[in-house]
């Protein structure tokens, strides 16, 4: 193995501006991989991490997924041709029926805290400014249990809301629109025509741009008012001690109880959908690299075993076997790879440090101050592993048709 891996850089020394360039292919597709691996894997993470951390697990929903099967079809069977027009949905109130009996229930479950809300749509004014919000009427002690919310206060608190008679909580971006801070008294008006002066005790910023810049609290029973639903309660917000389990938990609760119970999987269904196109792009972009570079390999391995034709054979004719043959040709792109692979750690390793140093202010899903990026040593593994694979299967090919090469043909000149 010695002998022919002296063979093998003796043979790369001689063709050093291909083997370089070689090698810098195999340095650029791992650098890239573990770049973009880390700046993706960062922002998926720290998405889930906020949305885990910001948003209840499960949300039921005073709504059914399924419509409720009809008269008709049930006195008719299964297996009868029933043929239903003109169909309307039935006209009552809107609401989770026994939200206090549902909420007990799933609140003696192990792992599970609950808390009532009432959501809709209402009109804050300030001055000549209107904005349209989602009121959530919340529970702040049921509140603390399910959510982050007072964590992610920068002014004000949630005791405040029972200090005033009305009082709100206001997301950041949604009190800029407004103009008002903490202090500041604005009107508050529901669909219904109902308007309350309320006063800003509270200004939270969660990082997740659809809720600061959408989304009021106030009291459970103030938001009934405003929204003319007393002792209603249209969501049921939970949060779990196992939260990668809200998509089962969700499944369980909605067969129990039939209202629409979303996970935050389900609820982010798009947002996650994104990133496994985003994951798809970078492993076919680093892929395409890496199988260019290949291609670099197997015409440096390709051009050498042409050239060598006669010192394969009297090689062989001396007692090389056909499998030392092939080892030193399979050494030769082993060598590019294992070179290329340690200087992309290098690089790698400096891009996603540069990247860390950078200060900038992005806001989308969510509101981001730099690249977030996520270091682990499995990146550098899987792109050391790929990178040395694609090298070995581009060496494999040259160097396998150079071992079966009979010495005799070759040395008679017939190759």
């Amino acid at each position: 193995m010695r002998l022919a891996l002296e063979l093998a850089l003796a043979q790369l020394l001689r063709r050093r501006r291909q083997g370089v360039v070689s090698v810098l292919g195999v340095t650029l597709g791992v650098g890239f991989f573990i770049a973009m691996a880390a700046m993706m894997q960062g922002f998926q993470r720290d998405f889930v991490a906020r949305v885990i951390d910001v948003q209840p697990h499960v949300v039921v929903k005073d709504e059914f997924r399924r419509r409720p099967a009809q008269a008709a079809e049930l006195a008719a069977g299964p297996r009868a041709a029933v043929e239903l027009r003109g169909e309307k949905p039935v006209d009552e109130p809107r609401g989770i029926r026994g939200a206090r009996a549902i909420a007990a229930a799933l609140g003696d479950m192990p792992g599970v805290a609950v808390a009532p809300n009432l959501a809709g749509q209402v009109f804050l004014r300030y001055g000549t400014r209107e904005v349209a919000a989602t009121l959530t009427g919340i529970d702040p002690e049921a509140e603390r249990r399910v959510g982050n919310l007072e964590r992610d206060l920068v002014d004000g608190s949630l005791d405040a809301l029972h200090a005033v008679a009305n009082g709100l909580v206001l997301g950041e971006a949604l009190a800029r629109k407004l103009g008002a801070r903490s202090g500041t008294t604005l009107s508050l008006a529901g669909t219904q025509g109902v308007v309350l002066k309320a006063k800003v005790v509270g200004v939270f910023r969660t990082g997740i741009t659809s809720l600061d810049t959408s989304v009021a609290y106030a009291l459970l029973a103030k938001a009934q008012v405003v929204l003319e639903r007393p002792n209603v309660v249209n969501q049921l917000r939970l949060r779990l001690v196992d939260p990668e389990g809200a998509r089962d938990f969700a499944l369980r609760v909605e067969e129990r109880f039939g209202y629409r119970s979303e996970s935050w999987q389900e609820s982010n269904a798009n947002v996650l959908g994104i990133f496994v196109i985003q994951r798809a792009i970078m492993y076919s972009t680093i892929g395409a690299i890496l199988v260019v570079a290949g291609f670099g390999i197997f015409n440096v391995v390709s051009t050498v075993a042409w050239e060598k034709a006669r010192d394969i054979a009297i090689l062989k004719s001396i007692g090389f076997r056909e499998r030392d043959i092939l080892a030193v040709f399979l050494l030769q792109g082993l060598l590019v790879g294992v070179a290329g692979m340690v200087l992309g750690w290098v690089l790698g390793f400096l891009i996603v440090a540069f990247m860390g140093s950078l200060r900038f202010e992005i806001e989308g899903f969510v509101r981001l101050q730099g690249f977030v990026l996520h270091r682990t040593p499995l990146h550098y593994a899987a792109s050391g592993a790929f990178a040395l694979a694609t090298s070995a299967l581009a060496a494999w090919i040259p160097a396998r048709r150079a071992a079966r090469a009979d010495p005799v043909d070759i040395l008679r000149g017939a190759t």
